[in-house]
C-alpha cells in the first residue's frame, strides 16, 4: 500500500512518501523535488510537469498553468475573470456556469474543464510516484487551502478519481504543516498548552492558522486567509514597474506580446529572490521584443514602497486568525512562516511587529505541506505504525441547512446554522422532521462574508423521497447530515420512523421544521440508537428498508451539487484520460523507435569502417553503407513523421544486413573463451578420473580425448577461415560440446562411485575361493 502526500501548489507540486525510515520527497524525471503544475498540449501529445514547462514558450496558448485557482469556480466570478486575463489560453463559460478551457490538439480545438486538467496533473504525479516507489500507487492524502469551498473540495476528489487515485483525506495546508511540526517536536510542556501561529504565504494565496499543541494532540483553533494575495502579486508589482519603464525608455509595449510577458514575469520572479538577499538588483533581458535588449535596476527600498499595499494586506488574516481563536498575541509562543512567497524581508519585519516575536523558519518552506500530508496518510493507513497523534481540524465556514419552509432552527442553533464556523472535521448531525411525503433540503454557507469574494453561498440540494406515510404526529423522518473527513457536507441517509420516543421530540419546533435529535449527542459522533436503527433494517418487497416491526423505513436520498460533476460526467472524463494517456505513450514509443533507428545508423556507420572492418567483405561494406545512407536521408525527409511499426521495420531490415558481420566479430572473443572453458573442463575430468576404478577411468579418458581431438581439428579449420567469412566453428558449438562432455563424465563418475569394489578385487576374491 502506498502512503503518499500531495501538495498541489499553484505553481509547483511536491510529492512526499512515508517509508520505514521516515518521510522522503520524491524526485521527478529531472531529479528535482518540485514539479511544475503545467499541462501543455503539443500537436500530437501532452507534455506534463517539467516537460510542460519546457514546451510552454513554444506553445503558450496551448499551455495551462495555475489551474488550482480555476477549479470549482464560476466563469463569471470577478476573481476568475482576473485570473483568466493572466493566462494565455482561450476560455468560455460552460452550460452549468463553470469554466471551459480551449486548446489546440491534433489539429482541432478541444475543450477541457479545470477538473480534467487537474486530473491530468494528478495522473502525472502518480506516474512519478510509481516510478520512484516501483509499485502501484492509489491511496494518498492531498493538501487543500483552508478557503476551498465544498465544490472545490469535491472537484479535487473528482480530479484524483480521474487519475486513479483514492484520497483518504483532504487536509488543510496549514493543518498538514502543523502536523509535521507537532509530531516531531518533543519539548512541548506537559503541564500546559502551546499555541503556535502558522503563516503560509504561497504563490497565489496567504493562509494563517492558530494551532494548540499538547503531548500527542493538536487542535486547529482558527483558519484565516486572503485567497488572492501571494508571491506572484509581488512579482506583478515588479512586472508593472518595468513594463512602464521599458515603454518610456525603449518604446515597447510588453503587454502586447504574449511571449515578452512570460519572459518578463519570469525575470521579475528571479529579481524578487535576488532582492531578498541584496539591497539592490539589476534586470537584463536579451531580445525581449522587437529585437531590443532591455536593462533595468531597482533597490529593495523602492520595491518595498511599491508593494506597501500588499504588505498591509498580509496583516489582515493574521489579526483575524488571532481574533477567531480568542487569543491575545502574548499567548502565541511561536510563529512558523512557510510558503514560496514568504522569503521577502519586509514580510518578516511585518510579522515580527505583529506577533511581537521573531518569526521562525524551522520548517522546509516548500515541502512541509507534502510531508505533513504523507504523515497523515500514514496515520490513516493500516500498513504503517505511527506514534499515536490526534489531529483535530475545523471548518472555516458556517454551514446552514434549510427545508422547503425555510432555515432549520434548533434549540442550540436558532440561526439555522447546522455546522458553525470552527466545527471539528469530521462531524455528524441527525435532524428529525415531521413529514409524510417527499421534501427537499438545501445546504448553504450561512455567512457569505466568510467566503472569498464572489463565491456562491449555495452548496447542494437533496431530495428526501419519494415516500408516503400516514400524516400523524407519530410519523417522523430522521435525516443524517455529515461533514466528512474531506470537509464536504452531504445528506448521507434518511429514515422514516413510525413511533418516536417522547423524550426525543419533547423540544418541539414549528411544524415542518427540523431539529437535532438530542442535545446530548457529541459533535463528531452519532446517536447510538439511530445508528442501530440503520444497521438492523432489511429490504422490504418494494425495495425500501424496514425493521422487523415494520416501523422504520430507509428513504432514498438524491443529491444535486450545484456546479458539480455527475457520475456519468466523471466516468466520461476517466475514459478520456485513459485515451489521452494511451496517445501519449504511443507517441513516446514512436519517438523511442525513431531515435533507436537514428542511433543505429550513426553507430553502425562508425563501426563498419573501424571495429567491424576486417569482418566484412568489400561488397558487404558497400551494401550496408548504401543502406545506412538511404535510411538517414529518409529519416530527415519522408520519414520524419512515421508510425512506430515503420521505424521498427526499417531497423529490422538494417539489422538483417549488419547482424552477420556483428556476429562474426562478437563470436571471435566468445569462441576463444568457450575453447578455454572446454580445455579446463577436459583437464579437470582427467584429474578427477585418477580416483575412479580402472574401467570408469578409461571411459572418462576416452571421452576427454575425443573432445580434445574435436576441438583441435575444428580450431585448425577455423584458423584457415578468413575473418570476413562465417566461422566454421561457432562458440555455441564449443559450449554445446562442453555440456555434452560434462553430462557423459558425470554419468560415468556416478556409476563408478556406486560400485564398492574394482574389477581387479572382484577377480582376486573369486580365485581365492577356488
Amino acid at each position: 500500500m502506498s502512503v503518499l502526500g500531495f501538495d498541489i501548489g499553484n505553481e509547483n507540486c511536491v510529492i512526499a512518501a512515508v517509508k520505514h525510515r521516515g518521510v522522503d520527497v520524491l524526485l521527478n524525471d529531472e531529479s528535482k523535488r518540485e514539479t511544475p503544475g503545467i499541462v501543455c498540449f503539443g500537436e500530437k501529445q501532452r507534455f506534463l510537469g517539467s516537460a510542460g514547462a519546457a514546451s510552454a514558450m513554444m506553445n503558450p496558448k496551448s499551455t495551462v498553468s495555475q489551474v488550482k485557482k480555476l477549479i470549482g469556480r464560476r466563469f463569471k466570478e470577478p476573481d476568475v475573470q482576473n485570473e483568466l486575463k493572466r493566462l494565455p489560453f482561450e476560455s468560455s463559460e460552460s452550460p452549468n456556469g463553470g469554466i471551459l478551457i480551449k486548446l489546440k490538439y491534433k489539429g482541432e480545438t478541444h475543450t477541457f474543464t479545470p477538473v480534467q486538467i487537474m486530473g491530468m496533473l494528478f495522473a502525472h504525479l502518480k506516474d512519478i510516484a510509481e516510478k520512484n516507489l516501483e509499485l502501484p500507487v492509489k491511496d494518498c492524502v492531498i493538501g487543500v487551502p483552508s478557503y476551498f469551498t465544498d465544490l472545490q473540495r469535491r472537484e479535487y476528489l473528482n480530479a484524483a478519481a480521474i487519475a486513479g487515485l483514492k484520497p483518504l483525506k483532504l487536509i488543510h495546508d496549514c493543518t498538514a504543516t502543523a502536523l509535521g511540526y507537532g509530531i516531531y517536536k518533543t519539548d512541548f510542556s506537559n503541564g500546559g498548552t502551546t499555541y503556535v501561529a502558522f503563516v503560509d504565504i504561497g504563490h497565489c494565496d496567504t493562509q494563517v492558522s492558530i494551532v494548540s499543541f499538547e503531548t500527542g494532540h493538536m487542535r486547529v483553533l482558527s483558519h484565516a486567509f486572503d485567497s488572492s494575495l501571494g508571491g506572484r502579486d509581488f512579482d506583478e508589482v515588479l512586472f508593472s514597474y518595468f513594463a512602464a519603464q521599458f515603454k518610456d525608455q525603449y518604446k515597447i509595449d510588453v503587454y502586447s506580446n504574449l511571449r515578452a510577458c512570460i519572459r518578463l514575469r519570469a525575470a521579475c520572479e528571479k529579481l524578487k529572490k535576488v532582492l531578498s538577499a541584496n539591497a539592490e538588483a539589476p534586470l537584463n533581458i536579451e531580445c525581449l521584443m522587437d529585437e531590443k535588449d532591455v536593462k533595468g535596476f531597482i533597490k529593495r527600498e523602492e520595491f518595498e514602497k511599491l508593494a506597501s499595499g500588499l504588505l498591509e494586506r498580509i496583516a489582515v488574516p493574521c489579526k483575524k486568525a488571532l481574533a477567531d481563536a480568542g487569543l491575545h498575541v502574548d499567548k502565541i509562543q511561536s510563529v512558523e512562516v512557510v510558503g514560496s512567497g514568504s522569503r521577502i524581508p519586509a514580510i518578516t519585519k511585518l510579522l515580527q511587529s505583529l506577533f511581537k516575536r521573531e518569526p521562525s523558519r524551522k520548517l522546509n518552506a516548500s515541502e512541509c505541506v507534502a510531508c505533513g500530508c504523507a504523515l497523515q496518510c500514514a496515520i490513516l493507513s493500516p500498513v504503517f505504525r505511527v506514534r499515536e497523534y490526534e489531529v483535530q481540524d475545523s471548518i472555516p465556514f458556517s454551514i446552514g441547512i434549510a427545508s422547503d419552509e425555510g432555515p432549520i432552527c434548533t434549540a442550540s442553533n436558532p440561526n439555522g446554522i447546522l455546522f458553525p464556523k470552527g466545527q471539528p472535521i469530521p462531524s455528524v448531525k441527525v435532524l428529525t422532521f415531521q413529514r409524510s411525503s417527499s421534501f427537499r433540503l438545501e445546504v448553504f454557507y450561512a455567512n457569505p462574508d466568510e467566503l472569498p469574494a464572489g463565491v456562491s453561498s449555495k452548496i447542494s440540494c437533496s431530495t428526501i423521497g419519494p415516500f408516503q406515510a400516514p400524516h400523524n404526529e407519530n410519523t417522523r423522518v430522521k435525516v443524517k447530515v455529515k461533514l466528512n473527513i474531506h470537509g464536504v457536507v452531504t445528506v448521507v441517509s434518511a429514515m422514516l420512523i413510525g413511533h418516536v420516543d417522547d423524550s426525543v421530540t419533547k423540544d418541539k419546533t414549528r411544524p415542518g421544521m427540523g431539529k437535532t435529535v438530542s442535545e446530548g449527542v457529541k459533535v463528531g459522533s452519532m446517536d447510538e440508537n439511530v445508528d442501530r436503527d440503520f444497521k438492523s433494517s432489511h429490504p422490504s418487497a418494494d425495495g425500501a428498508m424496514k425493521d422487523k416491526a415494520g416501523r422504520r423505513l430507509e428513504i432514498l436520498v438524491s443529491e444535486n451539487v450545484y456546479g458539480g460533476m455527475t457520475g456519468a460526467e466523471l466516468s466520461k472524463a476517466q475514459e478520456r484520460e485513459v485515451q489521452l494517456a494511451q496517445q501519449d505513450r504511443t507517441i513516446e514509443q514512436t519517438k523511442e523507435k525513431k531515435n533507436a533507428l537514428e542511433s543505429y545508423v550513426y553507430e553502425m556507420r562508425n563501426k563498419l569502417f573501424n571495429t567491424y572492418r576486417g569482418f566484412a567483405t568489400e561488397r558487404e561494406r558497400d551494401s550496408i553503407s548504401r543502406s545506412l545512407q538511404e535510411t538517414e536521408e529518409w529519416l530527415y525527409e519522408d520519414g520524419d513523421d512515421e508510425t512506430e511499426n515503420t521505424y521498427t521495420s526499417k531497423l529490422e531490415d538494417l539489422k538483417k544486413l549488419v547482424d552477420p558481420i556483428e556476429n562474426r566479430y562478437k563470436d571471435g572473443e566468445a569462441r576463444a573463451q568457450a575453447a578455454r572453458d572446454l580445455v579446463h573442463c577436459i583437464v579437470d575430468y582427467r584429474m578427477s578420473a585418477d580416483s575412479l576404478p580402472t574401467r570408469e577411468k578409461e571411459l572418462i579418458y576416452n571421452e576427454c580425448n575425443k573432445a580434445e581431438e574435436w576441438l583441435r581439428e575444428k580450431s585448425k579449420q577455423q584458423d584457415f577461415t578468413p575473418k570476413n567469412a562465417d566461422p566454421v566453428l561457432w562458440s555455441s558449438e564449443i559450449r554445446s560440446r562442453t555440456e555434452d562432455l560434462k553430462t557423459k563424465c558425470k554419468h560415468i563418475t556416478s556409476r563408478g562411485k556406486a560400485s564398492p569394489y574394482s574389477e581387479d578385487k572382484k577377480s582376486t576374491k573369486s580365485s581365492s575361493r577356488g
